[in-house]
């Protein structure tokens, strides 16, 4: 019952003698009250003392039910004698008491306010809510894990541990006797310039699109950085303990708990969750801003089941909308930035040979892209769902090497994109290859980059996973297969400059024709790939175990049973089997040399392969 629900009447002319029985008890309420009034309000040699606090805790409950009491008391009084003088008093004095109840509401919502921050609100307000039986998009089991857990941090961290307790019987109180409306005005106001501090604090700003996509890139991706430990922090910490807070305060009213939660909170909130939708709307996308948006995306919905649960209330639903379509809006600028990602590699046209046949740039910077990309694959799972390809080619199929449908070789629409994407790289490294006028260091080149490549899947987990064992495995022999012909073509003639049967002894002129061809077709080939780069070790050095294994022992053989008919002391032999091995191992780091074939005019290189990269500018590094 309101506190207009009593009028004052006028005067009797004559008042009976004896007080009723309903007036007696207003009487003994108003005695009461009207004692703690006097006590609390009148000037004090203490100013620290207040009603509701540690000392007095126990004449606060009994000011609040006295006070309670009078309010039921009136009503009854009201009923048999609408007309008492009584009710005229016990309005005024009731009005007083609720005075006194809003300014120890204030007093302790004010003083309290750090032990009331939503870093410390207790636990326990979550257990004694009706908060914890609203229905929500998880099960019940789901979201009492989820408040349990969280709550458990939200405890208080000192100070008066009673504030909250304090602030519910006086909440109670007011609302029971019918001054909802003047405590939820004090708790709107206190609590809605804490939440405006908070975010403050987080430095959360308001942003219209047309400031958003006034930004620079550099100023924007700062303000995403800014807001994507805020919003971590908004959601678990402000928005949860403010919800808390009101359930714990407002447990005697849902719909209470409702308007203040959601007149507290809804301003900012929007703000904060448009600003992902606005960013997402900025006109200049390119693929090397991918990965904040990911970033924003994986934020999001990392929290979405939580902001449900928060943002529960039918009052809200603008709030849980908004973080729909910035998550929305977010996929599609994803998807927009893959697709120019993809058309920027179809648009390569560079045809400037990588010195030494080492990785070429466009290899580094798609895997490197690639392996950022698959660290979100939970993100860009859901954002690939749906999203078919427009018939590319070459298509995985053709990269498959059979007739598999894309769907049967990969097992999701991201791994059929990735895979893709792949295909269409080294298809590009492919034509790469062709202005070297070396066909051995062409095919050289195509085993560094699949090298690159297969090791960059194997290296990473997300697109191991994505892509299997299996493409590893297949790849990793492309590579043996790329290697094995590069062999052929750069040694050829070595190998076969070596008699096929080195163990016969032959007459010495033939011996020293036969090992002055070896000594010529090594020295030839040695200076010729001297610039020539493998940047891998592992390759590297398969290939070297292969070159030696093929000329080593033949040439040892050879030169153990013919070295007497060579000269005997091996004078005209310029390259023994010991130094065969020495100068195979010193090959493929790049520009490098030794022995009497760098005395002899060999050519030179940079072999800037093994060391390009393009780097990503985008993904976890960042």
């Amino acid at each position: 019952m309101g506190k207009h629900l009593f009028r004052s009447s006028p005067p009797q002319e004559k008042q009976p003698a004896h007080q009723t029985l309903a007036e007696s008890a207003v009487q003994e309420c108003m005695s009461k009250i009207n004692t703690v009034i006097s006590k609390w309000t009148s000037p004090s040699p203490s100013s620290d003392a207040h009603l509701f606090s540690t000392n007095s805790r126990r004449e606060a409950e009994e000011f609040a039910e006295a006070v309670r009491h009078l309010h039921i008391t009136m009503h009854r009084l009201a009923a048999v004698n609408p007309s008492s003088e009584k009710l005229v008093y016990a309005q005024n004095l009731m009005q007083s008491a609720m005075n006194l109840l809003e300014s120890e509401f204030h007093r302790v919502l004010m003083e309290n306010r750090q032990y009331l921050d939503p870093e410390c609100v207790s636990v326990r307000s979550y257990r004694s809510s009706r908060f914890a039986s609203t229905p929500t998009s998880v099960s019940d089991s789901e979201d009492e894990t989820f408040y349990e857990e969280n709550a458990e941090e939200h405890r208080f961290s000192g100070g008066d541990s009673d504030a909250m307790d304090d602030l519910k019987m006086i909440a109670d109180c007011m609302i029971s006797t019918g001054y909802a409306k003047e405590c939820v005005k004090v708790y709107k106001t206190v609590r809605r310039s804490i939440v405006d501090e908070t975010l403050h604090g987080l430095a959360v700003e308001r942003f219209t699109l047309h400031q958003v996509q006034k930004m620079d890139w550099d100023t924007l991706e700062s303000k995403i950085r800014t807001w994507l430990p805020a919003v971590k922090l908004a959601v678990r910490s402000l928005f949860f303990g403010e919800r808390l807070l009101a359930d714990h305060v407002f447990s005697s009213s849902l719909n209470i708990v409702e308007s203040s939660f959601t007149d507290i909170t809804q301003e900012g909130a929007l703000t904060l969750f448009t600003f992902p939708e606005n960013v997402a709307k900025i006109k200049k996308l390119s693929p090397e801003k991918m990965f904040r948006f990911l970033d924003m995306y994986e934020s999001l919905a990392s929290l979405f089941v939580e902001i449900e649960s928060i943002f529960y209330f039918d009052s809200a639903a603008a709030v849980r909308s908004q973080v729909i379509n910035s998550l929305a809006k977010l996929g599609d600028a994803a998807r927009l930035m893959m697709t120019d990602f993809e058309t920027a590699i179809q648009n390569e046209t560079s045809r400037t040979p990588v010195v030494g046949g080492g990785v070429h740039p466009l290899t580094r910077y798609v895997m490197n892209y690639l392996s950022f990309l698959a660290d979100y694959d939970e993100s860009i799972a859901v954002i690939f769902e749906n999203w078919q390809m427009t018939s590319p080619s070459p298509s995985p199929e053709s990269f498959a090497g059979d007739d598999a449908r894309p769907e049967e070789l990969y097992s999701s629409p991201v791994s059929v994109r990735i895979a893709w994407v792949i295909l269409l790289t080294l298809c590009k490294i492919d034509g790469k290859a062709q202005p070297y006028k070396d066909v051995a260091l062409s095919y050289l080149f195509l085993a560094n980059n699949l090298q690159y490549v297969v090791v960059k899947v194997r290296s990473s987990p997300g697109l191991k996973v994505l892509l299997g064992e299996d493409w590893v495995v297949r790849h990793e022999e492309k590579v043996k297969q790329y290697a094995g012909k590069f062999e052929k073509l750069a040694w050829g003639k070595v190998v076969t400059s070596l008699p096929e049967n080195p163990k016969e002894e032959i007459a010495p002129e033939e011996a020293r024709e036969l090992f002055g061809r070896f000594n010529d077709e090594f020295e030839a080939a040695y200076r010729r790939q001297m610039s020539w780069v493998v940047p891998d070790p592992k390759l590297r050095d398969w290939i070297k175990i292969s070159l030696s294994g093929k000329l080593v022992p033949v040439c040892s053989e050879f030169y153990e049973v013919n070295r007497f008919g060579l000269g005997g002391d091996g004078f005209n032999v310029r390259y023994t089997p010991e130094d065969i091995g020495n100068y195979l191992s010193d090959l493929y780091f790049g520009s490098r040399g030794s022995g009497s074939v760098s005395t002899k005019g060999s050519g030179s290189g940079s072999g800037t392969g093994s060391s390009t990269t393009v780097k990503s500018r985008g993904g976890r590094s960042h």
